[in-house]
């Protein structure tokens, strides 16, 4: 039993019954016209959509277009890459050449430093050595002559 059966005991209005009929017919005929224009329009013979010629070249310089501006941007991308490569060598080795020429004078400096200290040390040495007293008794060498009485 299909759904149309199990309605059409149920509907005990003969008005709406008619109406119902009625709206099928309907459905069912435009369903029907619809068929037939379709295959109206598949009896027909197919043409041959032709292609303006212009198209095709249009369509090859648009992706001939697209490869170019792909690759160079990908040959920009490679080539800012590698410029700052070298830029951060370059700093590095700035960087190195500076802190070896901070060290060479460091060195220099405290040669300079050692020297002039050795220097001084001989020099405090040398006067010490001169000396006829020592230092703490120089007060009481100049209360004597030079003969040693007093």
């Amino acid at each position: 039993m299909n759904l149309r059966d199990k309605w059409a005991g149920e509907i005990e209005d003969p008005e709406v019954a008619q109406a119902l009929r009625h709206f099928k017919a309907s459905v069912d005929a435009s369903s029907r016209a619809a068929y037939s224009r379709l295959d109206a329009a598949h009896s027909r013979p197919r043409t041959k959509v032709v292609r303006p010629a212009g198209h095709n070249w249009r369509l090859v310089a648009g992706w001939a277009l697209g490869c170019v501006l792909a690759v160079g941007s990908l040959a920009g991308a490679l080539y800012e890459h590698h410029h700052r490569q070298e830029l951060v060598r370059m700093a590095a080795t700035r960087a190195a050449q500076k802190a070896r020429q901070a060290r060479l004078e460091a060195e220099q400096s405290a040669a300079a430093n050692a020297i002039t200290t050795d220097q001084d040390l001989l020099a405090t040495v040398d006067s010490d050595v001169s000396r006829e007293v020592p230092a703490a008794m120089e007060p009481l060498a100049q209360l004597m002559d030079d003969n040693g009485t007093r």
